[in-house]
């Protein structure tokens, strides 16, 4: 295994900041810190994180009064940089990402769960490739030091193979799901969307997804420590207003799924197919989950697994301490 720890940090802690804006709710910004009371929350392309368009647009921030500037970050990389360098306040983002900046100090407090994958990641191959030891020798590629490519490496580690055994190119994931379907690679780490979408090429598969490997792929939103101090009501109620649009999600299917497709500017039916890759957690599934166990349905045990994981392949120095890492409180809140 090549050692590359000192580009995945430098991926996930400095970054350039290109932002974009993405619907009627997410504002062009400089990258500069919030100011006020205003919440800056940091998204990406995501079916899950897509839920922040149906947050806005049904007017659930109205409801609970809370001011949040939702912007989106066409690089994914970029929001995890946002947030460890305090650009933005939280973070809808794997909870893998979280990991490296807790080793280096950067106090990073989880929130809620808001999804585990369940076929939404997983690497797409040319028909001839059948086997994730048919990827020796192969060209693959994925965007470097995020949850895809710590799960090309994963799929890699449990056929006995490392990084080293394939051509690994470092592309963002939009990139190496265009890479693939123009036939410049032969396999590419991509998550929903671009997972199905690759796939719709003839002679292409889904060579291995997380739904071969149950609870590993959490999703999380994550805000800096500061902020559930200096922000803590203006959090609760954001927490109070995601939850609304997972239950109007579950209630109103369709018109949920139009509204988020329209603002994320994809179509119904990619999004649909997209949703069929991911768990929703309710506030009741994330105090089932943040709770100690010895299975995958424990975030801590999720959170320690991760992190053995990253140890191993030398990208943290030390598994950190998760026993301060949740802040379990708002949830809490809403469950009652």
């Amino acid at each position: 295994m090549r050692k590359m720890k000192h580009v995945f940090l430098a991926v996930v802690l400095v970054g350039t900041m290109f932002l974009s804006a993405c619907g009627s709710s997410t504002k062009e910004t400089s990258g500069s810190e919030s100011s006020g009371n205003t919440v800056k929350i940091g998204f990406s392309a995501l079916p899950s994180w897509y839920l922040w368009h149906l947050v806005d647009q049904k007017g659930f921030f109205e409801k609970y009064d809370v001011d949040v500037e939702l912007v989106y970050f066409p690089v994914y990389a970029d929001s995890l940089s946002a947030l460890n360098t305090g650009k933005i306040d939280g973070n809808t983002q794997a909870l893998l990402d979280a990991i490296p900046p807790l080793d280096k100090g950067i106090d990073l407090k989880t929130i809620f769960i808001t999804d585990n994958s369940i076929g939404g990641d997983g690497i797409v191959a040319t028909s001839d490739i059948q086997s994730v030891e048919d990827l020796k020798g192969r060209s693959v590629g994925t965007e470097l030091g995020t949850i895809e490519h710590f799960f090309l490496l994963t799929a890699l580690e449990d056929a006995g193979m490392t990084e080293s055994d394939v051509k690994f190119t470092n592309l963002t994931v939009p990139d190496a799901g265009n890479a693939f379907l123009s036939g410049n690679i032969d396999a590419a780490g991509l998550w929903e969307p671009f997972l199905s979408k690759a796939v719709g090429k003839e002679g292409t598969h889904k060579l291995v997804t997380s739904a071969d490997y149950p609870g590993l792929v959490s999703d999380v939103f994550v805000v800096r420590e500061e902020v559930t101090k200096e922000k803590k009501e203006e959090l609760q109620r954001i927490v109070n207003a995601w939850f609304d649009a997972v239950d109007y999600l579950e209630k109103n299917p369709e018109e949920s799924i139009d509204i988020i497709a329209k603002e994320a500017g994809i179509t119904s039916e990619e999004l649909t197919e997209g949703f069929k890759g991911f768990k929703m957690f309710t506030p009741e599934d994330n105090l089932d989950s943040f709770k100690e166990g010895n299975s995958y349905d424990s975030f801590y045990y999720t959170a320690e697994k991760n992190a053995e994981f990253l140890k191993r392949q030398d990208y943290v120095d030390e598994i950190p301490d998760f026993s301060n890492f949740v802040d379990s409180s708002f949830v809490e809140n809403v469950s009652k």
